[in-house]
């Protein structure tokens, strides 16, 4: 701006001021008008800032609103049908693990373990079988309710057992009581007193004895039929109180079946038939015959009285071989042994020319079914025993275990076995193999139907296999000399390198099983 020259002119100078004085007024006024515009326009411009970003807010708000709404209705839409799912895959679970359980109720016992066995002496191991879940549910179901019906069975079968047992002694003391009554009959004071003393001592056994009495085997209902004519027979010969023993024979004979039941075309006395086996076709015609000639196999070896044992062994012998045997056996050993009836079997055989020669064991398996004397005798197999208690005290076993072939000594126990059978003349006979390896008769038993478990109560002669860590492997082997139900005792070789006396409780976890020959 120019200025203003107050001293040329005193005219128009408060003018000048005045106006210059207005000007800067209004350009200040403008100039505040301009700066209260701007920032009243600032301000609305804020305004409608703030106003637009509430608006663009709400909006975003609201499409989120409406997005999670949505969000979460697809969510419980698919958590339901998840959890329909779920139900239903429950469902069909539980269907298939009961319609599993019912399969397996039915099923037989599976088992996964196989135990470990022994290939060529050396121990080897079979793995698990691999089963999925559901199968090993199904297979622990089953074995639960076999074991329940195992439980269940041995109740029942002891329930059985002490049944039978009375029944046993009942009839035991009927028979003893017909007997009684027959030699009172007779008039024979001594056998009265004699057998008086046998009922109340059988009667005591069977009630509170060991289980010995259960060799007793009751005749079969087709002997017993024949019971009648077999009395009418004994008093025509003289031995009216034989009428058990005879029933005993008849029962080893032919169980009753049969035209010959007493097994007599070949006997001395068949004068109507011919002398061929099983020749004679008269029931009655068979047990004139049997009777008879038992008879006087009795006479002839003495027999006392029903209770007479050793007689009567003697004469039963006398039977199967010939009374040729009473005379020999007689002038031999003074009576029936087990090893010279053996001795006399193999010598007719050789004589003969022939592979065998009557039944070596034929009292003991007739005294099976006679009621005064299973517990006297026993069906064990006491010859092998007798043979065997003869070694007690040989040491390092070289007589067995070279007689089995072997030129140095090995573990013989085996061997002892063997050697003590194939004296009794069994190996030969094919009654028991011949065997050093344990595990090779306890095959043969199981094969063979001959094998007992641990709890079995073993006879006289069987043989006892040894599990000595209770482990499951066959280390040992012996014979049983005798049990009293409660304790075996044995003879065993290669024991401390000796034939010497063992003893077992009866179910010990060292007891492996048993082999039963059928002697």
């Amino acid at each position: 701006m120019a200025d203003i020259k107050t001293r040329q002119s005193n005219k128009g100078t408060i003018r000048t001021i005045d106006r210059a004085s207005a000007m800067t007024s209004h350009i200040k006024d403008v100039h505040a008008r301009t700066k209260e515009d701007m920032l009243h326009s600032k301000e609305q411009g804020r305004e409608q800032a703030s106003s637009q970003a509430t608006d663009q807010m709400g909006q975003m708000t609201g499409r989120s609103a409406r997005r999670v709404a949505a969000y979460s209705a697809d969510a419980a839409k698919s958590g339901y049908r998840r959890i329909r799912s779920k139900e239903s895959v429950l469902r069909r679970q539980a269907e298939q693990k009961m319609a599993g359980e019912e399969a397996a109720r039915t099923a037989p016992v599976i088992k996964t373990r196989e135990t470990a066995f022994l290939s060529r002496g050396k121990r080897v191991s079979r793995p698990l079988k691999t089963v999925r879940k559901p199968q090993a549910e199904g297979i622990r179901l089953a074995k639960r309710q076999y074991q329940m019906q195992k439980h269940t069975q041995r109740a029942a079968r002891m329930s059985r057992k002490a049944a039978v047992k009375t029944l046993r002694m009942i009839r035991a003391t009927l028979a003893s009581t017909k007997l009684l009554l027959a030699s009172l009959t007779a008039g024979g004071s001594i056998a009265v007193v004699i057998i008086l003393i046998f009922v109340l001592f059988g009667a005591a056994f069977y009630t509170f004895g060991d289980d010995s009495a259960d060799n007793y085997i009751e005749v079969s209902p087709e002997v017993e039929a024949y019971t009648p004519l077999i009395s009418k027979y004994v008093q025509q010969y003289g031995i009216s109180e034989y009428v058990e023993l005879l029933k005993a024979v008849m029962m080893q004979e032919s169980g009753g079946r049969g035209s010959d039941p007493m097994q007599c075309s070949e006997s001395p006395y068949n004068k109507k038939y011919s002398h061929a086996p099983n020749s004679i076709k008269d029931p009655e015609y068979s047990i004139n015959c049997g009777v008879h000639y038992l008879a006087d196999c009795l006479k002839q070896a003495r027999c006392k009285s029903p209770i007479d044992m050793n007689h009567i062994r003697l004469a039963l012998q006398g039977y199967n071989y010939g009374n040729g045997y009473i005379s020999w056996a007689i002038k031999r050993d003074g009576g029936y042994t087990v090893a010279n009836a053996i001795a006399f079997s193999n010598m007719q055989a050789k004589k003969h020319g022939w592979k065998g020669y009557g039944d070596k064991q034929y009292p003991a398996h007739v005294l099976r079914y006679y009621p005064y004397g299973s517990y006297n005798i026993g069906v064990g197999n006491t010859a092998i025993v007798k043979v065997a208690e003869q070694q007690l005290g040989n040491h390092g076993g070289k007589k067995f275990w070279s007689w089995y072939g072997y030129n140095n000594r090995v573990s013989w126990c085996g061997c002892f076995v063997s050697w003590c059978e194939n004296q009794c003349g069994y190996i030969k006979s094919g009654t028991v193999p011949k065997f050093s390896y344990v595990p090779d008769i306890v095959d043969w038993a199981r094969s063979h139907h001959h094998w007992q478990s641990r709890n079995y109560k073993p006879s006289p002669g069987d043989i006892i296999i040894i599990d000595w860590y209770a482990n499951g492997t066959r280390d040992h082997v012996g014979l049983v000399e005798r049990c009293d139900g409660r304790t075996v005792y044995t003879i065993e070789g290669n024991r401390g390198d000796a034939v010497r006396r063992g003893s077992y409780s009866v179910g010990s976890s060292t007891i492996y099983g048993y082999a039963v020959p059928k002697y």
